[in-house]
């Protein structure tokens, strides 16, 4: 029976966190405190943190002892935990032989190599630059010198040529160092933990590499060992070379992203005079190359200079720029404001040299940052500002240029229409809510109405015009006669700079578009920022290129003699599309199927989603301040049963594209049958398999698992309906997907640090509701969520997950399209049968698979029946990537090239001469 421990962990860091939360898990556990380094500013460590939300003691020492005495004080306190074991998993402070000793059972170490090789503080760097063929870590029994106690348990793995200080930390020593520290004290608590003596043989003792003299790199040696020693602190905190400049001067730089270079020399770089080297260094194409003392090379392909990380291949690109110091009172008084907000997002005390994505931001933290700075300073602001100054300094530097400079106004056509002003977001937008029918707005037939209502508060936001079969009829013979007089006057090329056009007024206005979206449709803003609007403007940009680039082919056939024949084919528009698109994406479904529809030379007419047409009609009004001729683009909210019903009967409609549910897209298909057999692509429901194999990569499979069911509100097409975890990881799995959801801030989807925001409208939230209350009642485990989120007006569902759930029940087969996760549990022998499972659906629009096995993930390329298939990713779409389903997810595809054929026809012409 194992023993009752009473644990106190030593230590710092987000591992020594994550071992923290791991012990708490045992029942035959108590950790009685937690002693931890003393707060940086206002920035706790993490541990600490950890540590508080448990309701466990706390104690941050800045020392243990002094002059090699342990300091009465601090050995009081730790005698007062009662401890019976020493955990300590990541500690960077000398612990006095009293504290190590002063558990009965002892003091357990993690370190960051296979002792006795590379002890000291720098194990992993130290793998790295000896070129080891293994890297790995042991868990020792802590004695009075520098981790030579005997050792309890290791392990290890093969380095990759592509490792560097981070993937090898991140990828092995620390998620296997986490779970390696609970199995060493299970073994201590079973009586089972080993002490062996290590040995002397092959033990080595490294410098320390946060000391900045043991980081110079010294190029006189094999292109290997340069290679090795600059992974080998990559990325924190580089390499240090010295450039010799032209004038005389020198200047220290970093070294990051290297590999062996098997090409030779280059022939057309420039060189570079590094220190150390006898022949220059080269700057090409693909970096820095450096050559060895063996002839072979080295390529870098980042450089750290000063603290800017630049492409190396741009060293000789850089203006040489003096950066700004004499600051005013009221910059500087920015500079706090700009510190706060890059502290709030990174959770950690704002150096003068911290590096943004260093500090471990993502690409939805930089929409934020961009997003605070501008509304706090009112300038304009990129993502690209970011990319290119992320070191703190920097930015608030180039955010100075920027407040000096002033913003420039804008200019533009002013349409004149009914609407109302939406106050958000710090912004007063004009919003249309007419129909758009032949370049004007105007009133619906009869004055007819739609209550739009905002989820967030389930208030009216105000009432929009609701198309008749009359007012599609009027727009259908706009677009007629457009296709047939004005737009047949536009060129390829012409039409391609008018959708560059509209795309820049997107860009331009993109705020105001992503406002509209969030209050519309109840889209996270940054969401709706980087994805809903981002990925419009990109389609349009993308097809826009496509404008002048479609043309047939000439094709041999076999002449009449004694005759000539020439035989070639056109690709031609089709006519007038009606495209009828769903509420998750209003804008960004509107773009993948009127960019592709327009590039090929239709005109079209819309009808968007009822519960939420505004960025439609804001979209409208920007077509006209574009130069679209009257009628090309028309835009007519209504609803499905009357306008999108008239769109798909009507006999000038010579092509529909639909997104929406399977049912509706039968019917849809029927009516185009009966109609005029007009062409028809339909983007439908979906229940997209995601299966998560043992040998994954589990951090990411959680995170992209997360995201596949959870991104957007799980209003998305291609979410993961159901997600078949193997039997060896499915407890942990579920374990951290609802440790994040804890986590997970639901709210206001105009609040920059909110990560989900309400569903689109009251019936589809009904009827989640209706959904998980059927998935209790067949039997699956409900293991969070379910409801609707507490003590919060709008249409907030708490992210839901299921377990337990039978390939026959309800909630396995339909798709809910919304926040709930379905988990199946497989076993990893029998890959056949959860093939069969995955693929026994009707819905084919997308596929997902985390292996590390490729073998595997080919195979599940290969077998799955969808359109889509993700490996080791998910929702990873890309505007010049073709997307749609098989079987009844519907047919046809949205973007990439074949988007085009969507709305073309093949015309063959045959001339005998």
């Amino acid at each position: 029976m194992a023993l009752k421990l009473r644990i106190a962990i030593i230590g710092q860091s987000n591992f020594a966190a994550d071992v923290l939360e791991l012990l708490l898990e045992r029942s035959n556990i108590q950790i009685v405190g937690v002693f931890t380094i003393p707060d940086k500013g206002s920035r706790e460590d993490v541990l600490a943190t950890t540590a508080a939300a448990h309701k466990i003691p706390v104690f941050k020492f800045s020392s243990w002892r002094r002059k090699g005495v342990a300091l009465p004080e601090v050995l009081a306190q730790y005698k007062s935990v009662g401890a019976t074991l020493n955990v300590l998993p990541y500690c960077s402070q000398f612990i006095p032989m009293e504290v190590i000793d002063g558990a009965s059972l002892g003091s357990i170490c993690y370190h960051p190599s296979i002792l006795p090789r590379h002890r000291g503080a720098s194990a992993i760097s130290w793998t790295l630059i000896e070129g080891d063929e293994v890297a790995g870590f042991s868990i020792f029994w802590a004695d009075d010198g520098l981790d030579t106690g005997p050792l309890l348990l290791t392990r290890q793995t093969n380095l990759e040529p592509t490792d560097t200080l981070d993937s090898i930390y991140k990828r092995f020593l620390y998620p296997e160092g986490v779970k390696a520290m609970g199995v060493a004290v299970d073994m201590v608590a079973n009586g089972t933990a080993p002490k062996i003596t290590q040995t002397e043989i092959g033990a080595t003792y490294d410098p320390a590499m946060f000391k900045a003299d043991n980081q110079l790199i010294n190029l006189q040696q094999p292109a290997e060992r340069i290679w090795n020693f600059v992974r080998g602190l990559d990325s924190v905190p580089g390499a240090i070379a010295t450039v010799l400049l032209q004038d005389g001067t020198e200047e220290q730089i970093r070294l990051f992203g290297a590999h062996l270079y098997s090409a030779g020399p280059v022939s057309n770089g420039q060189p570079l005079r590094l220190q150390g080297l006898t022949k220059p260094a080269w700057i090409h194409a693909s970096g820095l190359l450096i050559e060895g003392t063996d002839g072979a090379f080295v390529n870098v392909r980042r450089i750290k200079r000063g603290s800017k990380v630049i492409n190396a291949s741009e060293w000789f690109k850089q203006a040489e720029q003096q950066p700004i110091t004499d600051f005013s009172e009221d910059e500087l008084s920015k500079k706090g404001i700009l510190s706060a907000i890059w502290q709030a997002i990174l959770k950690e005390p704002i150096e003068g040299s911290t590096d943004f994505f260093a500090a471990g931001a993502g690409s939805m933290d930089v929409v934020r940052l961009v997003e605070e700075v501008k509304e706090a300073f009112d300038v304009p602001l990129e993502n690209d500002n970011v990319f290119m100054a992320p070191v703190f300094e920097e930015f608030f530097g180039q955010l100075v240029k920027i407040l000096r400079q002033g913003s420039g106004g804008s200019g533009g056509q002013q349409l004149i229409y009914e609407g109302f002003t939406l106050k958000a977001n710090k912004r007063e937008i004009q919003v249309p809510t007419q129909l758009f029918i032949d370049g004007e707005f105007v009133d619906a037939e009869g004055k007819r109405t739609l209550e739009i209502v905002n989820p967030t508060d389930e208030k009216v936001l105000c009432k929009v015009a609701c198309a008749s079969p009359k007012d599609v009829d009027k727009a259908v013979k706009a677009a007629h006669a457009a296709f047939y007089g004005s737009w047949k006057q536009v060129s390829a090329r012409q039409r391609g700079q008018l959708m560059l056009n509209l795309a820049d007024l997107m860009e331009k206005h993109k705020e105001e578009l992503a406002t509209i979206e969030s209050v519309d449709s109840g889209a996270v803003y940054t969401l709706a920022l980087k994805t809903h609007i981002g990925m419009s403007i990109d389609a349009w940009r993308y097809f826009a290129g496509w404008c002048d680039k479609i043309q047939g082919n000439t094709i041999p056939v076999n002449p009449a003699r004694p005759n000539n024949v020439l035989t070639f084919t056109r690709k031609e528009p089709i006519g007038v599309c009606g495209l009828v698109t769903p509420w998750n994406y209003p804008l960004m479904m509107l773009s993948w199927k009127m960019a592709a529809c327009i590039a090929a030379g239709n005109t079209c007419l819309i009808k968007p989603a009822q519960t939420c047409p505004l960025t439609a009609l804001k979209f409208a009004e920007l077509t006209v301040k574009a130069g679209f001729p009257p009628g090309v683009i028309n835009v007519l909210p209504g609803k499905g049963s009357d306008a999108g019903q008239a769109v798909a009967d009507h006999q000038l409609v010579r092509k529909l594209g639909f997104t929406g549910s399977t049912p509706i897209g039968k019917h849809i298909m029927k009516s185009c049958a009966d109609s005029n057999l007009k062409k028809c692509s339909l983007e439908l429901g979906g229940k997209s398999p995601l299966i998560i194999f043992a040998d994954c990569d589990l951090d990411k499979a959680v995170k992209h698992g997360m995201s596949s069911v959870f991104f957007n509100k799980g209003e998305n097409c291609i979410a993961a309906g159901r997600l078949f975890v193997e039997d060896r990881i499915h407890d942990e799995f579920v374990r951290r997907v609802l440790k994040d959801l804890r986590t997970m801030t639901i709210g206001d989807p105009l609040n920059r640090s909110t990560a989900h925001g309400p569903q689109n409208h009251k019936a589809h939230f009904e009827k989640l509701l209706e959904f998980c209350e059927r998935g209790v009642k067949d039997g699956a485990t409900l293991v969070y969520g379910g409801c609707r989120v507490p003590n919060l007006k709008g249409y907030f569902f708490t992210p839901t997950v299921f377990t337990n759930v039978e390939d026959d029940m309800f909630i396995a087969q339909e798709e809910s399209f919304g926040p709930i996760m379905i988990i199946s549990k497989f076993n990893g022998s029998d890959i056949d049968s959860v093939m069969q499972r995955a693929n026994s659906t009707e819905y084919g629009l997308a596929s997902g698979v985390f292996t590390k096995d490729i073998s595997k993930a080919l195979s599940f390329a290969d077998r799955i029946e969808a359109g889509t298939v993700f490996v080791n990713v998910y929702n990873k779409t890309d505007v010049a990537a073709p997307f749609g389903g098989f079987k009844q997810s519907g047919y046809g595809k949205d973007l990439g090239q074949e988007a085009l054929n969507e709305y073309l026809k093949t015309k063959c012409v045959t001339i005998e001469y």
